[in-house]
C-alpha cells in the first residue's frame, strides 16, 4: 500500500460522470482519492461513504481540494450507484484492477478494494492515508480535518 511521502499512483479512467478523470490533470489542488468495497454489495458502509462525501463535497471543494473515488464494480453498476446516491463527484469502476494494485489496496483473496483514503498534494504526493474498513464516517472526518489544518495560515 501506498504510504505518506510516496508518489501517487497516475492513471486515466472513464468516471462516472461520463468524462475521463486523469490524476495528472488534477495536480494543482488537493485530491481525496477514497476506495471503496463495491457498488453493488449490500454495503451499507460504502452506500454511507458515498453519501458522506456527497453531502460534504462543497466543504472539500471550498478548501480547494477534489473528491474521486474508486472501486472494482462494473462501469454501469458505478452509473447507477451514482445516480442512486446523487454523487456529483467522478466515481471510477476500477474493473481491470489496475488502479487498486498502484496504490496496493486490492485485497489477496477476493478483488475487491480495501476502504482507503488517500490524500494526495498538488504535486502529486501522497500527504495522508486513512484506512477505516469498519468506522466509515472517519474516512470523511479525516479528510476534513487534514484539509483544514492545511487551510490554517501559519
Amino acid at each position: 500500500m501506498l504510504k505518506v511521502g510516496d508518489p501517487a499512483f497516475e492513471f486515466s479512467a472513464l468516471a462516472s460522470t461520463g468524462k475521463r478523470v486523469e490524476l495528472k490533470a488534477l495536480h494543482g489542488q488537493p485530491v481525496v482519492l477514497y476506495f471503496f468495497l463495491r457498488t453493488i454489495w449490500l454495503s451499507r458502509g460504502c452506500h454511507q461513504q458515498a453519501q458522506r462525501f456527497r453531502d460534504n463535497y462543497l466543504e472539500i471543494k471550498q478548501l480547494g481540494a477534489e473528491v474521486v473515488g474508486v472501486s472494482t464494480s462494473k462501469y454501469g453498476d458505478t452509473c447507477e450507484f451514482a445516480l442512486h446516491h446523487r454523487v456529483t463527484f467522478p466515481l471510477i469502476a476500477d474493473t481491470d484492477h489496475v488502479i487498486s494494485r498502484g496504490y496496493g489496496v486490492l485485497r489477496p483473496l477476493i478483488p475487491v478494494d480495501q476502504r482507503v483514503t488517500f490524500m494526495i498534494d498538488e504535486e502529486g504526493i501522497v500527504r495522508g492515508v486513512f484506512r477505516h474498513e469498519v468506522q466509515v464516517s472517519r474516512h470523511l472526518d479525516d479528510v476534513l480535518h487534514f484539509l483544514r489544518k492545511r487551510s490554517r495560515p501559519g
